[in-house]
Formats: structure tokens, C-alpha cells, sequence
């Protein structure tokens, strides 16, 4: 069976297949996608070689297209154990739609583990039940390139959820995604699988995303533990606790705008 990448690369530009798609605007990628992307291109830039992303911050600015996609860097803080990147996703037109900032620092040189720094891991996949999004005949992120397994909750109970995550296939062309990109794609789902709303009555976008890494992944799973909060007159947020089978690999917050559905947005995952 043919596995087809999330992007493909012409040139210096990306055109995002529609295994890219995410669920709330007609041919507008998932995050989990866009991060993913903007991580790919942190890791070729050459602080990569010499220190760790220990955060990626992603503005959402405006929905981000199919085609013709750019990811520029720029260098705001040089260092030897400090690095600051802003990378710019733009479109076809050179418009930004997509803002992040990109921390890369000196692994911990520490003989032993402190004391409390660990978490228990959930059940490994294999004892995951899988995503119940019905797809209905759209290709996307969420279904498509992602194969999702849940430990507690799922995308149509409403409350907190713990769910393993990973991608299908390559992420760009056909270059396996490394471990930072398959982090990076997971990272975004919080909202959705924990989501207290319901999907065919509200929106729940998240404009942000805020990744914290301890560390990378041992294998190409990543889970979320993740929690929705939704108060009136306070901005909602969706945070998640990411982990791998030795345990927390780093935190995830996005900040939330929510409303009632409008026409604009897809369907509610099965409806």
C-alpha cells in the first residue's frame, strides 16, 4: 500500500496533501501539521546540531493554506547554549499565517535523576481503543495521517482524555519524520480529544500552541493526558501532559477560541 507524505516539498516552498486538512475551515491545515512542519525546518537549521528545542511557540495568525507554503528563519538570539529562532510560515502570496518562536538550549549535564522529575507512563497503545472520528469520506490530519488510540475518553465523550498518538507515514516527501516532528504533530490534539464542548454545537479552535520538550520520544508514539478548561468571561485553554512508555517527555498548551458552530466550519467528527 502507498503511503503518501503530508507535504511535499518544491523547491523551497511546501504544498500540503489532504492528509494536512484539519477539521474546522475547507482546506485549511491541522496545527499538529503546521507545527510539525516549522520543526522540520528548525532541525535543518544548524543551532539543531548543537542544542535541544526545549520550546516552540505557534501564533496561528490567519488559516493556513494548501499551497505554496514558506518557512523562513531568522536567528533573534545567537549563543552557545542559548538560541532564540522566529520562523515564518508564509503563503503563496508571502502573507504570514503562521508566527513561532523557537528555544533551543544545552541539555542538563546531571549525574542522577532529581527527584520527582518522572511520570508514569498510561497503558501502551496496544491496550488503546481506536479514535471513533467516522470519517466521512474528507481525508485529514486527524484521521488520515494520524492513527489515534485511546487510553480514557474519546473525540465524542466530552471531558478529559488520555490518547496515543502517531504519524502514519513520512511527514515530508519520503523522509521518515523524526522524532522532534512526530512530537511536534501530537502536540496539537489536546483541545480535540478533550474537548467538554460538543463538536456539532461549538468551535473550539486553538490560536496558539505552546510546546515544552524535556526530552524526545523513544519510539514513534507519543501520548497526550490532556484537560479542556472552559469558564465564562475567562479564556478557555486545553492543556496536555506529553508522554512516551518511560514516561513525561514535556507539556502543551493552547489557548482557545470558542463559539457556536457556524456553516464555515466542518462537521462534528462523524455527523
Amino acid at each position: 500500500m502507498t503511503v503518501h507524505p503530508v507535504f511535499v516539498r518544491d523547491g523551497e516552498r511546501f504544498s500540503a496533501t489532504d492528509l494536512a486538512h484539519g477539521p474546522w475551515y475547507e482546506g485549511a491545515l491541522h496545527g499538529g501539521a503546521t507545527a510539525a512542519l516549522i520543526v522540520h525546518e528548525i532541525e535543518r537549521h544548524p543551532a539543531s546540531s548543537a542544542l535541544r528545542l526545549a520550546r516552540l511557540t505557534c501564533d496561528f495568525v490567519a488559516p493556513v493554506p494548501s499551497e505554496g507554503l514558506s518557512v523562513e528563519l531568522e536567528v533573534v538570539r545567537p549563543g552557545r547554549r542559548v538560541t532564540l529562532l522566529e520562523a515564518v510560515v508564509r503563503d503563496a502570496g508571502d502573507a504570514a499565517v503562521c508566527r513561532a518562536r523557537a528555544l533551543l538550549l544545552d541539555a542538563a549535564e546531571i549525574g542522577a535523576a532529581v527527584a520527582g522529575a518522572g511520570e508514569p507512563s498510561p497503558p501502551g497503545p496496544e491496550q488503546g481503543v481506536p479514535s471513533d472520528w467516522i470519517s466521512d469520506g474528507r481525508r485529514m490530519f486527524a484521521t488520515d495521517a494520524m492513527e489515534v488510540r485511546f487510553i480514557e475518553g474519546s473525540f465524542l465523550e466530552p471531558g478529559p482524555a488520555t490518547a496515543w498518538l502517531r504519524l502514519r507515514g513520512p511527514l515530508v516527501g519520503e523522509l521518515p519524520p523524526s522524532p522532534l516532528q512526530r512530537l511536534a504533530a501530537a502536540s496539537d490534539f489536546g483541545n480535540g480529544i478533550a474537548s467538554v464542548l460538543e463538536w456539532d454545537r461549538h468551535v473550539f479552535i486553538n490560536a496558539d500552541l505552546t510546546v515544552h520538550i524535556e526530552r524526545e520520544p523513544v519510539d514513534e508514539w507519543v501520548a497526550l493526558r490532556s484537560r479542556m478548561r472552559v469558564a465564562p468571561g475567562s479564556v478557555a485553554i486545553a492543556e496536555s501532559t506529553l508522554l512516551d512508555r518511560r514516561g513525561r517527555i514535556g507539556l502543551a498548551i493552547q489557548s482557545l477560541v470558542v463559539g457556536e458552530r457556524r456553516d464555515r466550519a466542518r462537521p462534528a467528527p462523524g455527523v
